[in-house]
């Protein structure tokens, strides 16, 4: 079974290791800065193979060149996004598999965020990689793709198998649970949600990785095609896309 380490950096990254057992190779995801995850390694004794971004983000892609000068590990990135992956040695899309030593993730393509968005999922490890795609309780900002994209983006991750620990890439969760509950602030799971990520940060805790399962209930931006949500926004029976647009307008526009 993988080993998947949480690192929090900068103001509210998560930086991951995962780490094969047995082969005793070691991927990070999305390595923001160097020297954490170099800490990390070395506190372990874990050697870095793989660098997997999902996407070209300066806090996703900041320490690509320095972890590779230093451990000669090789870097991952979409192949459709090559030129802004700093470092990149082998490009990977849609349907392609990555072995980490016994283990394989399959790559997914969620464009919405970016248009050159990945994901790694692991499926024997029920651990997915999503980035800025999904997050607790929300969703990536569309800074360069379409509502289209990503609601797309964002059903072919819920497809996944309930028991998925999504490994995203930031602590928003307390920020998306205030806005979810301006949408549902009746919903008895969303209700229980929101006081569950209010204590955890209170106490100073992460609320990341959550389960895909918990995603499916309570996340608004996988529920755009719920009638119960879609009633609650006036929207009933429009294209579950246009209900997406509207909620992505209202988050980025939300300050709470």
């Amino acid at each position: 079974m993988l080993e998947v380490i949480q690192i929090p950096v900068l103001s509210d990254n998560y930086v991951y290791l995962v780490h094969d057992p047995d082969s005793r190779h070691t991927a990070v995801v999305d390595p923001a800065v160097t020297a954490p995850v170099l800490d990390e390694l070395a506190r372990r004794e874990w050697v870095l193979t793989y660098v997997l971004n999902t996407h070209h983000h300066w806090d996703h892609v900041g320490a690509n060149l320095e972890l590779k000068e230093a451990t000669g590990c090789t870097v991952v990135g979409f192949r459709g996004d090559a030129a802004r992956i700093p470092g990149i040695d082998r490009m990977v899309g849609e349907g392609d598999w990555l072995e980490l030593g016994s283990c394989q993730a399959s790559v997914l393509e969620v464009p919405g965020h970016t248009r050159g968005h990945i994901a790694y999922w692991f499926q024997e490890a029920d651990a997915l990689f999503c980035g800025d795609t999904l997050f607790a309780l929300g969703c990536g900002r569309l800074f360069e793709g379409t509502a289209d994209q990503m609601w797309n983006s964002l059903c072919k991750l819920r497809d996944l198998p309930d028991s998925t620990r999504v490994c995203c890439a930031h602590e928003y969760t307390l920020g998306n649970a205030r806005f979810a509950m301006t949408i549902e602030p009746d919903y008895p799971p969303l209700l229980e949600r929101a006081k569950q990520v209010e204590r955890l940060r209170a106490a100073g805790r992460p609320t990341v990785p959550s389960l895909l399962a918990e995603e499916k209930r309570t996340n608004p931006f996988l529920r755009a095609d719920d009638p119960q949500l879609q009633s609650r926004l006036g929207m009933g029976g429009l294209p579950a896309v246009e209900v997406f647009a509207e909620l992505r307008r209202r988050k980025d526009h939300f300050r709470g």
